[in-house]
């Protein structure tokens, strides 16, 4: 039933996410064009009686939109020396998904194995923790047409070839835009949802999905 919900929204939300997309800062009406899309998205909100994922995509197109071109610096690839973050906490939002799971296993697998994970959508509560795939707060998260997931690689320089693979079934899961062709992360995701409608805690769930990630990589050969 929830599933069905929110597939009966899932139109709106693809329609909206284009729109804000398409949006042009250097045009004078960017401004109320972009007041007007937050309004639809409230409006979709409003009926969305069991939240669908494409809510998250929506918020995080209206952030990249709000924020000034070049307004933030960022590392070139391989920059970051892990040995930084080591034993660090990392924040992302609750109801960890595909692209938060995934991302939580490369973190604690190729970057820190101490990393501990907590959950909340303002980083102002954990001012020490490192922010993922969150909405505002810094940190890491997608930029341009790349998830978090294959970001936190780019940035650390992660070049495992069965993670290269993995990145790519994150990518097309996440950003549902076929542009590899693999289907793993998106069956993984469906399994995440159905956790997610059983009441799993954060923790759980991070910890069942960073242990299914985990058999995925090692059944690359």
């Amino acid at each position: 039933m929830k599933e069905k919900f929110r597939e009966s929204r899932k139109p709106d939300y693809v329609a909206l996410i284009r729109e804000i997309q398409a949006l042009k800062p250097s045009e004078s009406a960017f401004s109320t064009q972009l007041t007007r899309l937050k309004r639809r998205l409230e409006e979709i909100i409003e009926i969305n009686f069991f939240e669908s994922p494409l809510r998250a995509k929506a918020q995080e197109a209206l952030h990249l939109a709000e924020r000034p071109a070049g307004s933030t610096v960022r590392p070139r690839k391989g920059q970051l020396n892990k040995d930084d973050f080591h034993g660090r906490v990392w924040i992302t939002r609750p109801r960890p998904d595909i692209d938060r799971v995934s991302s939580a296993w490369l973190i604690r697998r190729f970057i820190d194995s101490k990393a501990e994970f907590v959950f909340n959508s303002r980083t102002d509560d954990h001012p020490e923790a490192v922010p993922f795939d969150m909405y505002q707060g810094g940190g890491f998260g997608h930029e341009g047409d790349h998830c978090t997931f294959e970001t936190l690689c780019n940035q650390f320089g992660i070049r495992d070839r069965r993670v290269i693979l993995i990145a790519k079934s994150i990518h097309d899961a996440d950003l549902e835009d076929e542009k590899f062709g693999r289907a793993e992360g998106i069956v993984i995701n469906q399994v995440l949802k159905g956790w997610d409608d059983q009441g799993i805690d954060d923790q759980e769930l991070m910890r069942r999905g960073i242990d299914v990630i985990e058999g995925l990589y090692r059944s690359i050969s």
